[in-house]
């Protein structure tokens, strides 16, 4: 068959496991296994979602909604930007960022990413022809390299990802190398994104720079903090502008009718988030002190819901560590996928505290067999 050859040069995106695949690899029940791999929120989605969920199910015949001018209200509330500055997606921020891709994006024409960072912007963009160039995450000190930023920027550059708190380092990109990014690109038209998908659990974000410069794009997600990974939502901020060409690319019906009242509902649940956000803090704060005691783990300062580590001084690699604490139970994420790491480094999710516990007992065991 004929095969466009970028999709057959195209490295496949690789997830996290499942509990389901997990359980039937190792014989094991699925409720005694502790997922700690894909960055979710493990208390479970608002009550008022759940219910609103529910009610609208008799009416899944029926096309969703369209407009979603009331869902934009909540979002643009929530973000403290008015709603024309807001675009909303399916299939998490993944759609979001082909959009981009579709609104932006020429043949030929170049992107930069920071290494390590989230893959999944090239897995989207290589399709449309464009080509990624790579900058330098400082894992030492788990900051941007800055020069290796501006220096790769030229007359191809398009488009610039940033993503703040980084995945999988968790660090932040600091405001004034984003004013310096920015400086450079806006009299260029080179749209800068900002992937804040863990914007919460970090309480710092960027959405009063969106009007102050005209290429400046933030991307969102509803799968963290708002506990909606199930129902794939994710939304964007930019310049009205901005916005508007995006929408003229964008699927009429990308967001399924459940998923539009999940998200409703959830962002009016005010304790529901507050809690998320305290909950993920604490949790995320006590596995890194814990961790950290762990002489053999190199575990980096994290502002979002998921940790670093570099276990090179245990000696083994990520992917049989990895494996051993599988077949207790216990789902991590072996880093060894992400360009820029190699296969020493290990990711770990929030977990609820009685799971965050187990798990530690678990890691030390292993650690201890070795």
């Amino acid at each position: 068959m004929r095969v466009r050859k970028v999709v057959k040069e195209l490295d496949p995106y690789i997830p996290g496991r499942s509990q389901d695949e997990i359980a039937e690899e190792f014989n094991l029940k699925k409720e005694d296994i502790i997922k700690l791999g894909s960055n979710e929120n493990p208390w479970g989605p608002s009550k008022k979602a759940l219910y609103n969920i529910k009610n609208e199910l008799n009416y899944i015949n029926r096309y969703p909604e369209s407009d979603l001018e009331d869902l934009k209200k909540e979002i643009a509330d929530y973000s403290g930007v008015d709603s024309s500055e807001v675009i909303i997606g399916g299939d998490g921020a993944d759609e979001i960022i082909d959009i981009l891709a579709k609104t932006f994006i020429e043949e030929d024409d170049e992107f930069i990413v920071p290494l390590p960072s989230y893959m999944y912007y090239e897995f989207l963009f290589k399709p449309y022809g464009a080509i990624p160039v790579y900058g330098r995450w400082n894992l030492d000190d788990n900051t941007l390299d800055i020069e290796s930023i501006l220096s790769k920027i030229n007359e191809n550059t398009k488009m610039i990802f940033l993503c703040s708190p980084n995945n999988p380092t968790g660090a932040l990109v600091s405001r004034e190398d984003i004013i310096k990014i920015l400086k450079v690109t806006e009299e260029k038209e080179i749209v800068l994104v900002i992937d804040e998908a863990y914007f919460e659990y970090s309480e710092v974000n960027n959405v009063d720079i969106i009007n102050k410069y005209s290429n400046v794009f933030i991307m969102r997600t509803m799968s963290k903090v708002l506990g909606l990974a199930g129902m794939r939502i994710g939304y964007g901020i930019a310049n009205s502008k901005m916005i508007d060409y995006m929408h003229r690319i964008k699927p009429v019906f990308s967001l399924t009718k459940l998923s539009y009242y999940a998200a409703l509902n959830t962002l009016k649940d005010k304790e529901y988030i507050k809690n998320s956000i305290k909950n993920g803090i604490d949790s995320r704060n006590y596995l890194f002190e814990e961790l950290s005691k762990i002489n053999s783990l190199n575990v980096l300062k994290s502002y979002s819901n998921y940790i670093l580590i570099g276990i090179k001084d245990i000696g083994i690699t990520a992917k049989e560590l990895t494996q051993k604490l599988m077949e207790k139970g216990v789902i991590v994420r072996d880093c060894t996928s992400f360009k820029g790491l190699d296969e020493y480094w290990i990711r770990v999710s929030i977990g609820t505290m009685d799971e965050d516990k187990k798990f530690l007992e678990i890691l030390n065991n292993v650690i201890g067999d070795i």
